[in-house]
């Protein structure tokens, strides 16, 4: 057995998970030193809802992000989470524009790209894992854990496999619902150490309050490394704290080597961060417990919320229970899809219509009717011919790889974004998000006018003409 290496998150899913993504670059930046400092095997710093937020609510550019956090861990790898074909946004894109974002995501500074896809559909993590080689990186390749009658042991031992053959440097299990239990964690993680022989990291949320023991075991059975938070940005819908993983590996033969006073200077940096954010409301109390829904409809932490909000807008809150007992029906029905985005999305608010409406699949999504279609891959069993017709009718269910049928977008995009182009990153900002990426890009326009105007009159105040 070898020390436990310890990749931590507070600078993306940590603040990701409680705070809906909104630490802002300036609050991060005095920490940075100190946090390169530790001796963490990496920062999670970048991707997942980081890119999408710094645009549409902090007027802030994640580029200019990525490369001031670089510029401040200069010893430390730093780490961002990669939606496969879906790079950071909600649909596939073509191949030169995930060629393209891999490239310039590791020449700004990112070292590791955790890569996943919703369906583990591993056609669709190919081309980001290869770019990522190809450009130096370390290309992690994560299973998406969830449980259903159909994902076994062997199913996820199968999928690190292909993962291995694939060329992935590592593998994570990422149990984005925090679904693993301890013992189920031994068995998964021995299972996977027994057929593959790169390094393996688990990944999980603290929301059914069982993702501490589940490290433990994991741990024991043979993890490499594991994702943890410092403990003010921790627990709840949040990761395992750091802090206490620390203490208790000491002194085993699982001893980490972290020191706890230099984490300690970094929980003293972030303790005023959460009150502040617990008392604006920011940080919902709530969100801190442990939800044992998780366990029962498998449903994560913020897919919960998001149908809350979402029956509150049809004004149909008395149906919440009814939503949550159709969605593992939805989830049945549509091949049992690991919940995680987008797929969430797509089954929660399929259940929702399905309960509101009165009768099922009365109205389905243009989403849903893609995901049928195959237009986000190959689900885990196949769709009854029953459901796919009702929900396409006689539509043909294509078989390839998604991205096959996207056309290059690159150049055509960069087109229409012309006047505003800073930076050749601007380009994959709009295609990722283009009505928000266009409002940043104006945003930024706007503050460099004014900055410019008030040069100007103050030079006019010092020298009248």
């Amino acid at each position: 057995m070898a020390a436990i290496k310890v990749t931590e998150t507070i600078l993306r899913d940590a603040h990701q998970s409680l705070i809906a993504t909104r630490l802002r670059t300036e609050q991060m930046v005095p920490i940075l030193e100190s946090l390169d400092a530790v001796g963490y095997h990496a920062l999670e710093c970048w991707g997942g809802a980081t890119f999408d937020s710094s645009l549409r609510y902090l007027n802030e550019n994640p580029w200019e992000r990525l490369r001031i956090i670089r510029k401040n861990v200069k010893n430390t790898k730093l780490q961002m989470l990669l939606r496969g074909q879906n790079i950071l946004g909600y649909k596939h894109y073509a191949d030169d524009v995930v060629e393209e974002f891999v490239k310039r995501s590791i020449s700004n500074g990112i070292d590791i790209i955790r890569i996943f896809d919703a369906l583990n559909d591993l056609r669709n993590i190919e081309k980001a894992l290869n770019t990522t080689k190809k450009e130096g990186g370390h290309a992690q390749a994560a299973i998406s854990y969830t449980i259903s009658p159909v994902h076994t042991v062997e199913t996820y031992v199968n999928l690190a496999k292909d993962m291995e053959s694939m060329g992935a440097d590592s593998i994570c299990i990422k149990d984005m619902s925090g679904l693993l239990t301890p013992y189920g964690t031994e068995e998964l993680v021995k299972a996977i150490k027994a057929n593959t022989s790169i390094p393996l990291e688990i990944h999980s949320h603290y929301t059914s309050g069982l993702a501490s023991m589940a490290y433990l075991k994991a741990i024991e059975a043979g993890v490499d490394i594991i994702d943890t938070a410092i403990s003010p940005f921790a627990l709840g819908t949040s990761q395992p704290p750091t802090e206490p993983f620390v203490a208790a590996l000491a002194g085993t033969e699982y001893d980490t080597g972290l020191d706890l006073i230099k984490l300690d200077k970094i929980t003293e940096y972030f303790a005023p961060i959460r009150e502040k954010a617990i008392e604006s409301g920011l940080m919902d109390p709530k969100i801190l417990g442990v939800d044992i829904n998780t366990l029962v409809y498998q449903v994560p932490g913020g897919m919960l919320s998001n149908l809350v909000s979402q029956l509150k807008a049809q004004n149909a809150l008395d149906k919440y229970e009814e939503v949550l007992k159709e969605v593992p029906r939805v989830r049945a029905d549509l091949g049992f899809p690991p919940l995680v985005t987008p797929t969430s999305q797509i089954i929660g608010t399929q259940a929702v219509l399905n309960v509101v409406m009165g009768e099922r699949y009365k109205m389905v999504p243009k989403e849903v009717k893609e995901y049928v279609r195959g237009m986000y891959g190959k689900p885990t069993v196949d769709i009854s011919p029953e459901i796919i017709h009702k929900i396409i009718g006689d539509q043909e269910v294509i078989t390839c790889r998604p991205a096959d049928l996207i056309p290059s977008q690159l150049i055509t995009e960069r087109e229409k974004i012309k006047e505003f182009i800073e930076e050749e990153e601007d380009v994959l900002s709009y295609i990722l998000f283009p009505p928000v990426a266009l409002d940043y890009f104006k945003y930024r326009q706007a503050q460099k006018y004014k900055i410019d105007s008030d040069l100007v009159n103050n030079e006019e105040k010092t020298h009248p003409v």
